[in-house]
C-alpha cells in the first residue's frame, strides 16, 4: 500500500473511531533544514486521575519541558516540533498545545505555559489506550514534514478498558517508522509497566519511566523528555 493510501485510511479510521481535530502546521519552507524531532506528549486524564493528580500532572509537564536542562536540550538539538494533547475515553481527546516549534526559549515557555494553564476537558470517562494511540497518528500525519524523528509519548496509570487496544491501533495504523514511548504513573505491582512494555511501546529505540506517584511525575517527565531529545548522555539524566 503507498503511504499516501495508508494516511488516507489512518485518517478515515480515526474518525469512525470517534473523531478526530486536524491541527495543521506550518511545513518547511522549501531547501530548508529537516526537522530534527517532532514529539507528541499524549497525557492521561481519565476518570482513575483525581483532581489533585491532574494539578501534579499538568503543572509536572510544564515544569520539566521548561526545566534549564530540557531547554539546553532543545536549543542543542537545533529546536524540536511538539503537540500535546489529553485523552481518556474512545472519542475523548483533545489538544492542549498544537504544533508549535520550539526554537527558543520564549517558545518553549509559551508552550509550558500553555500546559499550565489548560483547563481538564473531561475527568469522566475510562481508558482508552488504543483511540489515543489512533489520533497520535493522525495528529503526526498532519505536522511538520520531513522529519528525521517521529516520537510519541504516552503518560498514564492504566490499562486499556475501553474500545481497542494498542494491539489492533497498530494494525490499523502506520506505526512502522514511529516510536511510542510510555510514562507509567504510581504503580506499585508493576502491572502497568509490564502492560505498557508487552502493549504499547513501539519501535527498537522505545524506553519506559516509571513514577512512583504523580508527586514524581515532574522529574519522571524531565528525564524522559531529556532521553527523547537524545542530545545528552545519560549520566546527565540523574
Amino acid at each position: 500500500m503507498h503511504r499516501t493510501s495508508l494516511r488516507r485510511f489512518a485518517l478515515v479510521a480515526v474518525i469512525a473511531l470517534g473523531g478526530l481535530s486536524l491541527v495543521t502546521a506550518p511545513r518547511p519552507a522549501e531547501g530548508a533544514p529537516l526537522c530534527r524531532l517532532a514529539l507528541v506528549l499524549a497525557l492521561d486524564v481519565s476518570a482513575s486521575v483525581d483532581e489533585t493528580e491532574y494539578d501534579l500532572l499538568r503543572r509536572g509537564t510544564a515544569a520539566a519541558l521548561d526545566s534549564p536542562q530540557v531547554r539546553e536540550a532543545i536549543k542543542a538539538l537545533g529546536g524540536v516540533y511538539l503537540s500535546v494533547f489529553e485523552w481518556s475515553g474512545r472519542s475523548k481527546q483533545r489538544i492542549i498545545v498544537p504544533w508549535v516549534a520550539l526554537e527558543n526559549g520564549q517558545a518553549i515557555a509559551g508552550a509550558a505555559g500553555q500546559i499550565a494553564v489548560h483547563p481538564r476537558s473531561t475527568s469522566e470517562y475510562p481508558t482508552a489506550l488504543g483511540a489515543a494511540l489512533g489520533y497520535a497518528h493522525g495528529l503526526l500525519g498532519d505536522g511538520p514534514a520531513l522529519c528525521e524523528r517521529q516520537v510519541v509519548d504516552m503518560a498514564g496509570d492504566g490499562e486499556n478498558n475501553h474500545g481497542f487496544g494498542p494491539g489492533s491501533a497498530y494494525r490499523a495504523f502506520d506505526y512502522r517508522a514511529i516510536t511510542v514511548n510510555g510514562l507509567v504513573v504510581g504503580d506499585p505491582n508493576g502491572e502497568v509497566a509490564t502492560y505498557y512494555a508487552e502493549e504499547v511501546l513501539n519501535g527498537p529505540d522505545s524506553f519506559l519511566e516509571v513514577a512512583r506517584g504523580y508527586e514524581d511525575f515532574e522529574e519522571t517527565m524531565r528525564r524522559k523528555l531529556l532521553r527523547e531529545i537524545g542530545v545528552l548522555s545519560l549520566s546527565a539524566l540523574e
